[in-house]
């Protein structure tokens, strides 16, 4: 009789055990940390609205960078990469283009820089 209370004991010792395992492995899936967004900011110092951001890695074959409606003058706005670029280089070319059909220069900015602020005019 004693082995049969003995056995029962350690057979509910051992499904506690389990359950709190599997909650714990639950609770750290769902307490997991956010994925880590690149984010910039931009400023434009000019007198004309910025209407696209061009972007490019090697300074050659430029694509749009969404900025919605577009950045007013004195306007400072935070952007983020999109996560296809999370594993691409930190340095990247990039020229603003304005309402007036005028583009900046293209400028080569160090994305890894922490609180990376562009200055457009």
């Amino acid at each position: 009789m004693r082995s049969q209370f003995n056995f029962r004991k350690l057979t509910l010792l051992a499904c506690a055990a389990l359950m709190l395992a599997s909650f714990t492995l639950s609770s750290a899936r769902a307490h997991k940390a956010p994925a880590v967004e690149y984010s910039f900011k931009v400023h434009n110092i000019g007198r004309n609205v910025i209407l696209a951001l061009m972007v490019s890695e090697d300074g050659k074959g430029y694509g749009k960078f969404d900025i919605g409606d577009g950045i007013e003058p004195g306007e400072t706005v935070t952007l983020v990469w999109d996560k296809s670029t999370d594993n691409s280089k930190c340095a990247w070319f990039i020229k603003a283009v304005f309402d007036d059909g005028e583009q900046s220069p293209a400028k080569k900015f160090d994305f890894c820089e922490d609180d990376l602020v562009l200055e457009f005019k």
